[in-house]
């Protein structure tokens, strides 16, 4: 679960960027209304913690600050861009929306090291790739070692046409997330071993 690795994460990272599906979590665990948008509710207790976390360990959690939303999940739905929190009754959160594109490359743009799982928005229906297309392009931009994992995340940069500016891609999205949940892989450990 990506939630979990961010607990593992918040120690060790100087910037964690928070979109796509989990975003909604965050959004509405600081009790913001989210509209039909995706939330797990289980986990706003956990959200908030992690909020409180990375205060804690000075950092830099970001979240979108706008979102593109829609009316319908459909490609040929009504759609907007709102602030983050002013997603209205009957809309849902697809994509961010354009400053949060410009607020996470900015803050892309210094580091040393990225590490990106995940897409932004629905990047399978063009009209919510946006913010997808943009964080695949400061990753690919940014004078950084790069990592990208998970099946999503591989498809989006392989769709943007940047896979060849990115250090090392893993199709293995839930080893992944096992590895930087601090969970030992067999694989990893055999390797170590010998």
């Amino acid at each position: 679960d990506k939630i979990e690795v961010i607990s593992n994460l918040l120690p060790k990272v100087e910037v964690l960027i928070i979109g796509g599906g989990m975003a909604n979590t965050f959004v509405a665990a600081q009790g913001h209304n989210v509209g039909t948008s995706l939330v797990e509710a289980d986990k706003f207790e956990l959200a908030r913690e992690l909020i409180a976390r990375a205060k804690e360990t000075n950092t830099n959690l970001l979240l979108p600050v706008d979102f593109v939303v829609a009316d319908a999940f459909s490609e040929t739905a009504n759609h907007k861009v709102v602030d983050a929190t002013a997603i209205e009754e009957g809309w849902m959160a697809l994509d961010i929306g354009p400053k949060s594109r410009e607020l996470f490359a900015e803050a892309l743009a210094p580091m040393k090291m990225i590490v990106w799982n995940g897409p932004m928005g629905v990047f399978e229906m063009e009209v919510f790739a946006g913010g997808t297309n943009a964080v695949a392009k400061a990753v690919a931009e940014a004078n950084a070692t790069t990592i990208v994992g998970g099946g999503d995340s591989v498809a989006a940069i392989e769709k943007s046409g940047l896979s060849h500016k990115i250090s090392h891609i893993s199709t293995g999205g839930g080893a992944s997330l096992e590895y930087l949940e601090g969970k030992v892989l067999p694989g990893i450990a055999a390797l170590q071993e010998a």
